[in-house]
């Protein structure tokens, strides 16, 4: 297990070369980004209050902040799932938890259904495990996934002062657009068989159904009379929350989340 701090590291996976950072001590957890986020807009405002009792490792996506991408490759959340396994390997890092936000939150369940022998606890913030549960709207934001759309934005300032070829920004989008457009269709048996407890948070304004995150909370083994027997998992719907300002909810999330990995 890593125990020095380091604030900006890569490793080399499946030939790519995935940067990460490390806070803190004690077990590790790690911090998966959604779409066009890097470490500081998907986590910035939560990383110093995780790592007080934990190892917190945070990393980029291909294509993602200070991450290159490899051009010929497509984005996939299968693909980031292999990535963040092959980075657990090259740490020596036998079991971990995991927050995955958004795009995270899938790569994280894709890790919990084909290697469930790496994942301790689950967070899974605005998941979705099929494309229905995407909020009907969501079209009309995501048609702001250019360049004009995102100028000025915290993810364009990001891009632009981490990316190894920030000229890129154009293309990521692109990619990011075409990723988006993949039909999401897990298979609930795969997902009712994963054993690890989850924490599933979204917003009330998120873009991800309400009934969505119910269901996935029930597949996750939730939804038992607590007085009779108290569910494996967890469900948290943040009031007043949209999407894009989820993670900056400390108050909130620090009122749950460490009690849930204890």
């Amino acid at each position: 297990m890593i125990t020095v701090e380091n604030r900006g590291s890569y490793a080399n996976v499946n030939g790519l070369k995935m940067y990460y950072e490390v806070h803190g001590q004690g077990r590790p957890l790690f911090l998966l980004p959604g779409a066009v986020s890097g470490v500081s807009t998907a986590f910035g405002s939560l990383i110093p209050l995780l790592a007080a009792d934990r190892q917190v490792i945070a990393l980029e996506f291909q294509g993602y902040g200070h991450t290159a991408d490899i051009p010929e490759r497509p984005l996939s959340y299968e693909q980031w799932a292999d990535d963040v396994i092959a980075l657990l390997q090259a740490l020596d890092i036998k079991n971990a938890d995991f927050f995955g936000y958004s795009t995270g939150a899938g790569v994280a369940l894709q890790i919990a259904m084909r290697q469930p022998e790496l994942v301790g606890k689950l967070i899974l913030a605005s998941c979705t495990f099929n494309s229905s549960g995407r909020h009907p709207q969501l079209s009309g934001l995501e048609s702001l996934l250019t360049p004009e759309g995102l100028k000025g934005t915290p993810y364009e300032t990001e891009y632009l002062s981490t990316a190894p070829q920030s000229e890129d920004w154009p293309k990521h989008l692109a990619k990011v657009t075409a990723f988006n457009k993949v039909i999401q269709d897990w298979p609930v048996d795969d997902i009712r068989n994963i054993k690890a407890p989850a924490l599933i948070i979204a917003g009330d304004a998120d873009i991800v159904q309400p009934e969505h995150v119910v269901e996935l909370y029930r597949l996750l083994g939730g939804g038992s009379l607590g007085e009779l027997s108290m569910p494996v998992s967890q469900l948290a719907i943040l009031p007043g929350t949209m999407h894009t300002a989820l993670t900056t909810k400390t108050d909130l999330l620090m009122a749950m989340i460490p009690g849930f990995l204890e």
